[in-house]
């Protein structure tokens, strides 16, 4: 399994695994957080920047959002929802 992206279950995507709908995309996005950040401790309502997160950071996890689940977030999306769960709800919106 790659680090570099959610797994094939956690993107939900039909034929990627067995894992789909919203859940799925809250657990991708920690999965994405948890490997930005390089830290464990990351919930579905954690925020982005209060992990430590900062703006050059939050490129790597747009690119890995678009990667892996085929969806191109703005900046703007990130910073009105900065939690796994905000961004699970912009994914499955922007399908």
């Amino acid at each position: 399994m790659s680090v570099d992206t959610p797994s094939a279950a956690a993107t939900g995507r039909p034929g990627a695994g067995p894992a789909s709908g919203a859940g799925a995309e809250v657990e991708g996005v920690v999965v994405i957080f948890r490997r930005v950040l390089e830290a464990a401790d990351v919930a579905p309502d954690s925020d982005f920047f209060l992990l430590g997160g900062d703006s050059l950071i939050a490129t790597r996890v747009l690119s890995a959002i678009a990667r892996g689940y085929g969806v191109e977030l703005s900046f703007e999306d990130f910073l009105l929802a900065p939690t796994p769960e905000g961004l699970a709800e912009k994914i499955t919106a922007g399908r």
